[in-house]
């Protein structure tokens, strides 16, 4: 069974890790836009993980998680089809 808590807990672990990496800058404009990459990035990591957790190896998913509406590829893969197969016919 998985829990979502959890990897919504990581996902947001690794953003502040992130972000505390980077140098602080002066506030400006450019802030708002940080804000929407960082969520941009917690969607991808998401959207990544949850292919992943349907047998799409990660280099595949980290490739086609923005592309892609991930709903159908588990439809598919929860009715037996292969996951790679089900990358197929969704892409």
């Amino acid at each position: 069974m998985i829990n979502y808590n959890t990897d919504r807990k990581a996902q947001l672990v690794r953003v502040r890790e992130r972000s505390a990496a980077k140098e602080p800058t002066v506030k400006s404009a450019i802030t708002g836009r940080e804000a929407v990459k960082d969520e941009e990035l917690l969607v991808h990591d998401w959207r990544v993980a949850r292919l992943a957790q349907f047998g799409i190896p990660q280099s595949l998913a980290e490739v086609y998680a923005d592309h892609i509406d991930w709903h159908q590829v588990a439809r598919l893969v929860q009715r037996g089809c292969l996951p790679r197969l089900a990358l197929r016919i969704v892409r």
